[in-house]
């Protein structure tokens, strides 16, 4: 510029404008005389007792927001309760089970298993209750599994005679006279158990020697109740004949049967398959152990014929009269 040339009003550039958030730079160069004056200082708003300054309320509210959740504070939660973390496999599980989400159809069959359940429970403990052979002795046990094996036996020698009776009625030419063969044999069986027919066979004696009087009438008639569940046919006492309707008591000096007195010692006469009949009275706690501890000797010896001898008197019915006839 020369010095005629007046200094013409000076073009001013337009300022740019920056972003609030960035401050200018300072410029060096300038005199005091291009600082601005600052603007006089406000005065703070009186505090009230709880109450906060706004700005100090923004800042805590932007720094508890950027805090991470581990830090030290609460962690953020979401609206249906659960925290806004990752879950563990255990919590997940936990949040599946509880609260239950059961539905109409669930609940219907977990009543119904549970009647089912009740009514099984019930049915066993009855079943338990009911047991006549719980609170049973071992010895007893075994009596009574020989008594069912031995009965099981006879059962079936029965049904294979009887089948055989059948086929023979069926196969004969004469029919007539083989049913009349076969009604001699069966008044020949019914003789034999009712007493009035002499019967032989295989079998055992038994004699019980009692010195000191201590065998009563009770103990004899367990022992027949005892041959008689192991298979015995005819059974003689001394000079008596046992039937079903025959009768014990104690008489002086020794046991009536039938109103006959019997005197020590007892003899029983027994036919029957010995290889039953002796095991059923030596058995722990059976016949033999009972007598002996009465301070009786008793033998029992097997035989392979037995002669039953001893007849009862055949009573002829007042009123009762054969169907058949």
């Amino acid at each position: 510029m020369t010095a005629d040339e007046t200094p013409g009003p000076e073009k001013k550039t337009p300022e740019r404008h920056e972003p609030e958030q960035r401050e200018p730079e300072p410029q060096q160069g300038r005199g005091p005389a291009d600082r601005r004056p600052m603007p006089p200082e406000s005065r703070p708003a009186p505090k009230v007792a709880g109450e906060e300054p706004e700005g100090r309320k923004s800042d805590d509210t932007r720094q508890t927001a950027d805090k991470p959740a581990d830090a030290g504070g609460a962690a953020p939660v979401a609206e249906d309760g659960t925290s806004g973390e990752p879950q563990t496999g255990r919590q997940r599980l936990v949040a599946s089970l509880w609260p239950p989400r059961l539905t109409r159809a669930q609940l219907i069959v977990a009543l119904l298993l549970f009647i089912l359940g009740l009514g099984l429970a019930i049915q066993v403990r009855s079943t338990s209750d009911s047991s006549a052979l719980r609170g049973a002795r071992q010895e007893d046990l075994v009596r009574i599994l020989d008594e069912l094996d031995n009965r099981s036996q006879r059962l079936t020698d029965e049904q294979r005679r009887l089948e055989g009776q059948k086929t023979e009625l069926e196969n004969s030419s004469d029919q007539a006279e083989e049913a009349r063969k076969q009604t001699v044999e069966k008044e020949q069986q019914l003789g034999v158990l009712a007493g009035t027919v002499a019967a032989q066979g295989p079998g055992i004696t038994l004699t019980i020697d009692d010195a000191s009087h201590s065998v009563e009438a009770d103990k004899l008639l367990d022992t027949i109740q005892e041959l008689r569940a192991a298979g015995a046919e005819a059974i003689q006492v001394n000079n008596v004949r046992v039937v079903a309707n025959t009768y014990l008591s104690d008489v002086s000096g020794g046991v009536g049967i039938d109103g006959k007195r019997v005197t020590q010692p007892y003899r029983f006469k027994v036919i029957g398959k010995p290889e039953d009949l002796e095991p059923a009275l030596n058995i722990p706690g059976g016949v033999v152990q009972t007598l002996e501890k009465e301070q009786a000797r008793v033998s029992v010896t097997r035989q392979r014929k037995i002669i039953v001898d001893a007849l009862r008197e055949a009573k002829r019915p007042d009123y009762a009269r054969s169907s058949s006839q």
